[in-house]
């Protein structure tokens, strides 16, 4: 995937924007989405997740912010929408799995709040996103990403779902962690997502605001597939 820096963000508008903070369901409800539309999923938390990951793989100094985008700027990073889902390659290695470990997510902060790290990775969202309609999941998305697109919304939960939620995640890639530990990472990011300099989370002014604590999955995807359709046969 190669940045195009010249594409018009206001042309991009074929996308359902889903944002919310980490645990809300945002991932999995975008890719169910998509495949019952028949769209192209982004899975932009994936996309910081391999920079994240490529940056320890190099052992680039996390306190070396110059050395953090100069790693990422070389970051060989190539999406693959199969029959399976998203697929993350780094280099030519698959890392779809890899990029989920507790390692990846206690760095992630110290790559996704840089500015030229952003740059580079929104750049390649857009182009991913320009080649046809597209659920697009992750923290700036109608804010900053698609500003234009056709469907706003963000996904929320309480913590306690939250943490429960990441921890059956986990716990289906064989990895458990401790629940109170969990709630407390998720705290901890939900702060620095929306105290951030660059791309703070936020809700977008004309995103709708749907709280899937104590909603099965189903109902979430069949509410979400609803205001999409909605949203592209009123514009």
């Amino acid at each position: 995937m190669g940045a195009v820096s010249s594409l018009n963000t206001q042309q991009i508008t074929d996308i359902i924007a889903i944002d919310g903070p980490a645990g809300a369901g945002k991932s999995s409800v975008a890719r169910e989405v998509a495949r019952r539309l028949g769209y192209a999923f982004l899975d932009t938390g994936a996309m910081y997740r391999a920079a994240t990951w490529w940056v320890l793989q190099c052992r680039v100094d996390l306190e070396d912010p110059k050395a953090i985008a100069a790693a990422v700027a070389r970051l060989p990073l190539e999406l693959k929408l199969t029959e399976d889902g998203l697929l993350v390659y780094v280099d030519g290695e698959d890392v779809t799995d890899a990029i989920r470990t507790p390692e990846v997510t206690a760095q992630i902060w110290r790559v996704d709040e840089l500015k030229p790290v952003r740059e580079r990775l929104v750049a390649l969202q857009r182009e991913f996103a320009a080649r046809g309609p597209t659920v697009a999941e992750g923290r700036d998305m109608g804010t900053i990403v698609f500003p234009a697109a056709k469907c706003k919304l963000y996904l929320d939960a309480s913590i306690e779902e939250r943490a429960r939620r990441r921890s059956q995640e986990l716990a289906e890639h064989s990895q458990r962690v401790d629940l109170g530990e969990l709630m407390a990472n998720i705290r901890e990011r939900d702060e620095r997502s929306m105290t951030r300099a660059e791309s703070p989370l936020r809700q977008a002014a004309d995103a709708e605001r749907i709280d899937t604590t104590g909603l099965g999955f189903d109902e979430v995807v069949t509410l979400v597939v609803e205001k999409g359709r909605a949203a592209f046969c009123r514009q």
